[in-house]
This record gives structure tokens, sequence and C-alpha cells, in this order.
């Protein structure tokens, strides 16, 4: 049975000014993603994205409404992603079976009735991270591997932000309503995510850092170029960024995150950059 762990409220700009590290936490961060056999979720009202992960161990977990929608089914009147970051995991949508393996990702189109999700090891059970948002239109449910990803190799050594883009769940590979997911992975010694910073205020977007070795963390900023914060998260953890805040973070390592995307822009290049020199 799928449950909501929180509901998060949009914030006012004018408001986040304000916060102090507790309060900055309470409303973007998402601490705890896996739960051992249960499916939660993170409501936001960002677009009313949800926010979520899926393990299963020992059972077959099924994606169930929750109170917060109002509908008989999870996907009555939204889309899922989700990629996996464990071991292989056997999706199955109205009877039709998928296997989707560490590093790949699958499409869940509006409409979908029974949707369940299993582990083809429970030894080495499968971690779905999963983002939803309101969908308009049923598209086909699709799994996408990474030999199907767009990749755009950016960075370099000297800036430190070496890093492959892999687009899996994005236009001209899946068709979606709103949402857009990838996987960003460093190269050693690379540890500085989406930079030069940006916004888009066309929509919103959520980080899930993992891959973040021991004793490790990332420090993730949020915030107007003129106005930043931080958040200190450890591995397996997710944040959330309205659109009105750029999302940019450091790690003391090499590490991985996905990021998902949702709101009336589609175009991935969609962005108001801003050079590290002018940040406040």
């Amino acid at each position: 049975m799928a449950k909501i762990i929180e509901e998060r409220f949009a914030v006012h700009l004018d408001d986040y000014k304000h916060y102090d590290t507790d309060t900055l936490r309470k409303h973007f961060l998402i601490e705890k993603i896996f739960t051992p056999d249960e499916v939660n979720f993170v409501y936001t009202h960002y677009e009313r994205v949800m926010v979520g992960g899926a393990m299963p161990i020992n059972k077959t977990l099924t994606l169930d409404s929750v109170d917060q929608q109002k509908a008989e089914h999870f996907l009555d009147r939204r889309e899922l992603g989700a990629i996996n970051i464990g071991g292989k995991a056997i999706v199955t949508i109205d009877g039709e079976i998928f296997d989707v393996d560490t590093r790949e990702a699958i499409y869940i189109g509006r409409g979908a009735k029974d949707v369940t999700f299993a582990s083809a090891d429970s030894a080495n059970p499968a971690k779905l991270y999963m983002n939803s948002a309101p969908a308009h239109a049923s598209n086909p449910h699709k799994k996408v591997g990474m030999e199907d990803a767009n990749v755009l190799e950016l960075g370099s050594p000297e800036t430190c932000n070496e890093r492959r883009i892999n687009q899996l769940l994005i236009g001209g590979i899946v068709e979606t309503c709103q949402l857009q997911m990838g996987m960003t992975e460093f190269k050693q010694g690379s540890v500085w995510n989406t930079m030069p910073m940006h916004t888009h205020s066309r929509r919103m977007e959520a980080y899930f850092y993992f891959n973040i070795p021991e004793n490790g963390a990332v420090c993730h900023f949020m915030g107007p170029a003129d106005e930043t914060r931080h958040i200190w998260m450890n591995n397996e953890q997710a944040v959330v960024s309205p659109p009105w805040s750029m999302h940019s973070g450091v790690g003391t390592a090499s590490y991985t995150f996905i990021w998902g995307m949702a709101g009336e822009n589609l175009d991935y290049n969609d962005m108001d950059f801003h050079q590290p020199s002018t940040l406040k």
C-alpha cells in the first residue's frame, strides 16, 4: 500500500528569506526515501509533484492511491517515472511485465490501474526512486535503458564538474505530459553539479542524491541568485526545488544524482543561468 509520509506546501520567496537551518530542511529536504517493503511518497504543492520510493524485499508492493488524491487508482489522473538504483525490479502494469535493472527507468502513463513492484532477488532488492505528476493525456508505458538514453558529456576536470548526463524520460525518448527524469554521473574527482547554476520559473525540480561515500555528504545550494542558502545532504536523500530556486551542489567526493522536473515547459534547455561570480 502506498502512503504519504509528508505533505509539503509551497513556500513564498519572501518567507524563505527568513528561514533558519531547521526550517529550511523541514520544507525542502526529504530525509528518507526508501523503507523496506513499503511504497512511500512526499506530496508537494509544486506542480503537485509526488516524490517517493519503493523497496520491495519480502513481498510484492502495490501502487495504491493515497488520501490526498481522492482517486480510485494512483494513476487515474497522473503519470509516473521510476529509476532503479538497486537490484533488478519486476514491474507489472495491468498484467504486462517489465524487468527493470539497475540504472534503468520506466515510464507509466495515466490510466494504469494495477501496478506492482517486486524484486528479482530479495538478497539484492530493487530500489525504485519515483516522481509522479498530474497528466492530461494517457501515454504508452515504456522501459528505458542506458542504451536508449540521450547522453550529454559536460564539464571538465579543471572546473571539477566533468559529468555524464543521461536523459532517460525526456522528449524524443518517451512521450510524457510534463514529467522529465534523468541521471547525472560524475567522473572521478569531479564534485560540482549543475554548474553554472540556473533557475527555470516555468517548472519545478527535485534532486535525489546517492552513491555518496560513507561519511561523505553533498552540500546542496538553493534560492535566487542574490539570496542563496545551503542544505547538507546524506546518501539517498532528496531535495525539492521551487521554480524560483536554483539547484546545484558540491560533494566531498564524486556521487550520482537523479533529477526530475515538471511544469509547463518540456524544453530541457529552458534555463536562466547565473554565473558563480554573481551569486550572493
